[in-house]
């Protein structure tokens, strides 16, 4: 990190994770963390198939969980970095329809307004028919009202995608700049203010297909800033430190942001196995509580399937390697533990399930 000696000075990895990184990168042949173990134990010790032994004496002392951000308040992670771009806003105001128009170029704006209608699949049967009748007896009055009916459909629906497009710049942008888009998407804004529908549909298009490219290019990346906050998350959760092993997160989120994505990659996921290198003795130790309340719980003739459920996913991705995974299923399963009390037993402050962990808002 930033301002410590002890760390490397390419990554600012901790020098004092360097042992657990490398053994956490590099398991030896066949030997199982001593998470798999653990839950192996768990699951071992609430075997469904055996039917649980009766409690010498109820259990009707409520416990609080003993390590301080499984209660009702986690601690609150370090300031976020700032965003690198603005977030764009909605159309503040949908146009009116342009006005003092001749009759041909109304004839000629209603047959835009089909053509468009069509490009975004839109159903005009009505205004069709409408405009058929109206054309036939020369009804300028009721054409006038036809284009202005078409064009108000035209852009609410120009409005919708617009704002779907915003949406996603803005999701892509607390990830990576998007110079590109944003004058694109400034300049449907203004397309749609003045009346220009066809060229604000055009523009659409395209910003959508540059969005799109975008958000395939970054979208490992992405991937991994998400895994790294969880597991960061969840060591705060757990009443751990995880800023020996941000140094990883935070360099590879620059070397992302400045284009070196190859690069910024490698270091996010070095940085995934650094954060669970402190994360796992502390999800051991929280593992070995959960163990005991299920047995508590099932001696009292609860049902914890769901838990025992989650415990053998939890397994499964750690098999896998899949952390994101890991995390999720280990949260519903303390879920289960924390809401659900003994009968007769006294209730404690209340517990909330798993927080939903979102990535942060720049990389």
């Amino acid at each position: 990190m930033p301002g410590e000696v002890d760390s490397c000075p390419k990554c600012h990895l901790s020098h004092q994770l360097f042992d657990a990184v490398r053994e956490a990168a590099s398991p030896l042949a066949g030997a199982d963390p001593i998470s798999l173990k653990t839950i192996g134990e768990i699951l071992a010790a609430v075997d469904l198939s055996v039917p649980a032994a009766p409690s010498g004496t109820p259990a009707l002392l409520a416990r609080a969980p003993r390590l301080p951000a499984l209660q009702s308040s986690p601690p609150a992670p370090p300031p976020e970095a700032p965003r690198p771009s603005t977030p764009l806003s909605d159309l503040p105001e949908l146009p009116g329809l342009p006005a003092g128009r001749t009759d041909e170029e109304l004839d000629q704006k209603i047959e835009e307004y089909f053509h468009l209608g069509r490009r975004l699949g839109l159903d005009f049967n009505d205004f069709e028919g409408r405009h058929h009748a109206a054309d036939l007896v020369n009804d300028r009055s009721s054409l006038e009202t036809v284009a202005r009916e078409m064009f108000v459909h035209l852009v609410s629906a120009l409005a919708e995608e617009f704002e779907a497009v915003v949406s996603r710049r803005n999701e892509l942008a607390a990830f990576v700049p998007t110079p590109s888009p944003d004058v694109e998407i400034d300049a449907i804004r203004r397309s749609i203010s003045q009346g220009d529908l066809a060229g604000a549909q055009r523009r659409l298009a395209h910003v959508r297909d540059e969005i799109q490219r975008a958000e395939e290019q970054w979208e490992v990346g992405k991937i991994l800033v998400t895994e790294a906050e969880m597991l960061a998350a969840t060591v705060r959760e757990l009443g751990g430190d995880p800023r020996p092993a941000l140094g990883p997160l935070e360099e590879g989120r620059k070397m992302v942001r400045s284009g070196r994505r190859t690069e910024g990659e490698r270091l996010l996921a070095r940085g995934a196995v650094a954060l669970w290198a402190v994360l796992e003795p502390l999800l051991v130790e929280d593992l070995q509580r959960l163990k005991g309340r299920l047995s508590e719980l099932r001696s009292a003739g609860l049902d914890i399937r769901p838990a025992v459920e989650e415990l053998r996913a939890v397994m499964t991705e750690l098999r896998q390697r899949n952390f994101v995974g890991t995390i999720v299923s280990y949260r519903r399963a303390r879920a289960f533990v924390e809401q659900n009390r003994i009968p007769g037993e006294e209730t404690g402050a209340p517990v909330e399930g798993p927080t939903s962990v979102r990535p942060s808002p720049s990389i």
